[in-house]
């Protein structure tokens, strides 16, 4: 696919689409919930796609009038054996969180991926599952999928300490832990996005959170709510750099998600000097709000710690707003890229590398020096990774002259079904 560059300008406004992570969690919790849910504004995505239609082939009742959607839920218990194989398409959140919903159900299933999905590791799911008494195993000690689950209908509780910062094992655990006899301890490695926790209260269950220590009591009954999906920050992230970075911009984006969970990357513009307003719209746990930005002399930064958790799937875009600052900036504690869609650190250098770019993969991030002017007459890969690929799509419009061309451009609706519409809106301005 050809890309635009040399962008003279992004002007307008455009609605996000809705939060992915969100998404998924509105069917996860519709479907073992009892009763009707009602999700308003969900992202339409091939990721959420599948997870919809594992749960169809598990027997839930899911319809979609293009408005909105209804699921009808009948518990954990309602959940039927399968006729095939569950397939989860691209989508890491589905396998892990459903690996954990299907941990209290006795019979078997087999789940599978693409052939991006069959390289990530799945063990930090399947061990703490297998102490619960889930019989899940996958392919080699790390588990590559496709799995292969038999859960339990006396699944014990777990007291597990994660490994790694990573909200879908986390969420995983949590599923099962609502299924198991007797309260279960999770303690986080450092605090993840809490979509799980708040939709557990929304759809009337109880979790006990205090810093990085969950408990969460077996046995509990949901009930069928009505969602409405704030818009997804990470889709915002390619918009907010664009903005930010492009000559002559201003970009009004509405319905951006701002979880103080997920919120991050915010802090890292505000860090580096970036132009941004945050007009927050109210609401609940899933508060959404209006974000302005607009072409700015950046700085560099570091980024570490904490933070990392409120911005993982942002780093690769944020990476290219460091190319654009003046000075070194320096990201670190983020290997948990490396397990992405792909290797998102050497990906991210490698490509970005090929328009110019100072970039230098590390062993937990990279170090960017800038800012730099990018160059064309480059070939670049998503690497089958929807985020890869938007990255790369916005450098292109930073290209002065040349031509950018981009493979495996069909991996964004995985995420963005309409990124390059909302991309051509702007520039029509």
């Amino acid at each position: 696919m050809k890309l635009n560059i040399n962008s003279k300008g992004l002007n307008g406004t455009i609605k996000v689409p809705g939060d992915k992570s969100i998404s998924h969690r509105s069917i996860i919790f519709g479907s073992i919930a009892h009763g009707q849910t009602i999700v308003h504004d969900i992202l339409r995505s091939d990721d959420v796609l599948s997870t919809i239609g594992v749960f169809k082939d598990l027997g839930v009742s899911i319809e979609d009038d293009g408005q909105t959607i209804k699921v009808e839920g009948k518990g954990f218990e309602g959940l039927k054996k399968p006729s095939n194989d569950l397939d989860m398409g691209n989508s890491g959140t589905s396998i892990r969180l459903i690996s954990g919903v299907l941990a209290g159900s006795d019979f078997e299933v087999k789940m599978f991926g693409d052939s991006s999905l069959s390289k990530r590791p799945m063990d930090r799911v399947t061990l703490p599952l297998g102490q619960m008494g889930v019989d899940i195993h996958g392919q080699s000690e790390k588990a590559y999928p496709p799995l292969t689950e038999i859960g339990s209908k006396n699944l014990q509780p777990i007291e597990y300490k994660l490994p790694v910062a990573s909200a879908q094992v986390k969420s995983a655990l949590i599923f099962a832990a609502l299924q198991a006899q007797g309260t279960s301890t999770i303690i986080e490695k450092k605090i993840t996005r809490n979509h799980t926790e708040d939709m557990i209260v929304q759809f009337g269950g109880k979790i006990d959170v205090d810093g990085k220590t969950i408990k969460v009591e077996g046995g509990q009954k949901l009930q069928g709510q009505e969602i409405t999906v704030p818009g997804d920050i990470s889709s915002a992230a390619f918009f907010l750099v664009a903005g930010l970075t492009v000559p002559n911009s201003k970009i009004v984006l509405e319905n951006v998600g701002i979880n103080p969970t997920r919120t991050g990357i915010i802090d890292v513009i505000e860090a580096m000097n970036g132009k941004i307003e945050v007009i927050n719209n109210g609401g609940d746990a899933n508060l959404s709000a209006t974000i302005k930005v607009e072409t700015s002399d950046l700085v560099a930064t570091e980024i570490s710690g904490d933070i990392i958790p409120r911005l993982i799937d942002e780093l690769p875009i944020i990476a290219l707003l460091a190319t654009q600052a003046k000075g070194k900036t320096v990201i670190k504690d983020a290997a948990e890229l490396k397990v992405k869609e792909t290797n998102r650190i050497d990906a991210v250098a490698k490509e970005l590398t090929k328009l110019g770019a100072d970039i230098e993969p590390t062993e937990d991030g990279m170090i960017i020096t800038g800012p730099t002017k990018l160059k064309g007459n480059a070939n670049l890969e998503s690497y089958h990774d929807h985020r890869i690929g938007m990255m790369g799509a916005v450098a292109a419009l930073l290209v002065e002259n040349g031509t950018v061309e981009l493979e495996g451009a069909d991996a964004i609706p995985v995420s963005y079904p309409q990124f390059f519409d909302h991309l051509e809106k702007l520039e029509d301005k």
